[in-house]
């Protein structure tokens, strides 16, 4: 079985040296080159087809996930493994967004940088799991603020007939728990479809579920 032929990019030389002698003491894994910068890494990337790129994301011309992106755009079969000091849930989603296979970090074990370098050559997907809550976080937030876009034209009153209507109550039962009569409830619902440019109540149950409606109505 061939080894698994990896290229190092990190602009302090002293982490390239560590990984290549920690890498190149696995019999599967061949350290093929190394860069300290993006553009390095881009051409040699070109060059020597690695396997997997290990990538810092902060280098000297472009940031790491700039090469990545422009890695995988022009050799899609190359996986790149951020391998960085940040935790930031906006890097990693910056980072997964460019085509990186995995991002973890420096202080991880051995093993599971090893472990990790293999899962990605393979075509798996891999997140350091000190990041993983932050991730989640981050793509809940995105999705609150999505919520809350999609129904900025309502007024809280039409939220609240919107947030009945998604759980099939009846105009009488709404109006029963809002404290309003019919009519008005109606009335509110009418003005509901205009404002979103929808045609029926099933149509805005649906709208109000697929937009998570319950993140803007408690």
């Amino acid at each position: 079985m061939k080894p698994i032929r990896l290229l190092l990019v990190d602009d302090h030389q002293v982490v390239r040296l560590g990984l290549r002698t920690l890498l190149d003491g696995e019999p599967d894994l061949e350290v093929v080159g190394e860069a300290a910068s993006a553009a390095e890494a881009m051409r040699l990337s070109a060059q020597l087809q690695p396997d997997v790129v290990l990538m810092d994301i902060r280098l000297p011309d472009r940031t790491g996930i700039d090469a990545c992106r422009e890695i995988r755009r022009g050799h899609p079969h190359v996986q790149v493994l951020m391998l960085t000091s940040y935790a930031d849930d906006e890097l990693v989603t910056e980072a997964i967004g460019a085509g990186a296979a995995g991002y973890v970090l420096k202080q991880l074990s051995t093993d599971e940088l090893l472990r990790s370098v293999r899962a990605v050559a393979q075509g798996d997907a891999v997140l350091d799991p000190k990041v993983t809550r932050q991730v989640l976080a981050h793509m809940q937030r995105a999705e609150q603020a999505a919520g809350v876009a999609a129904f900025r034209d309502l007024s809280e009153r039409e939220l609240q007939v919107l947030a009945g209507v998604t759980e099939g109550k009846s105009n009488a039962e709404i109006a029963g728990e809002l404290v309003l009569s019919p009519i008005t409830v109606r009335n509110h619902v009418s003005t509901i479809l205009e404002k979103l440019g929808l045609s029926n109540r099933i149509e805005a149950a649906t709208y109000a579920v697929r937009n998570h409606i319950e993140q803007v109505v408690r």
